[in-house]
């Protein structure tokens, strides 16, 4: 993950700070989510049925795509160095704009939106993460990331 003092962070606003590598999404890792959330729509979970669906396969759920967001962007968010540790803070504006075919893969890109100071120590990063599907020109998602980055004593 890439790191910059805290006092560079707002230079570099609007820079796509990194990309993940591409990830796929199998239908085992579908069928687990869906397990876990209870969401088990014929979508998701049946091969033969959605076949002859809208989509002509399975796809993941949104909400799967979203909760790999921390793991997609861990590699590409621009941090502050310094921080004793970074939370997931939430997201804002999430948009599902395309769904994601089982054996697809996708990959994150983030782009700093907006810095903050929280409170003192506390510095509320926004990244916006676009999901990627690859060979698709529409994106799965786009979300506005939130971390929160607890600053260690100034050196």
């Amino acid at each position: 993950m890439p790191v910059v003092p805290a006092a560079e962070l707002e230079s570099h606003i609007g820079e796509e700070t990194g990309r993940s590598e591409w990830f796929t999404i199998d239908q085992a890792r579908i069928s687990q989510f869906a397990d876990a959330t209870c969401d088990q729509q014929w979508i998701h979970v049946d091969p033969d049925a959605a076949a002859q669906g809208p989509f002509g396969t399975t796809i993941a759920h949104g909400f799967l795509t979203l909760s790999l967001l921390s793991y997609l962007s861990s590699g590409s968010m621009l941090l502050p160095s310094g921080a004793v540790m970074y939370l997931n803070y939430g997201s804002d504006k999430v948009r599902f704009l395309n769904p994601v075919p089982v054996d697809a893969k996708i990959r994150a890109i983030c782009v700093l939106k907006d810095i903050r100071q929280k409170a003192e120590g506390q510095i509320l990063i926004t990244m916006t993460v676009t999901v990627e599907i690859e060979g698709q020109e529409k994106p799965a998602l786009v979300a506005e990331l939130l971390t929160l980055a607890i600053m260690g004593p100034a050196e």
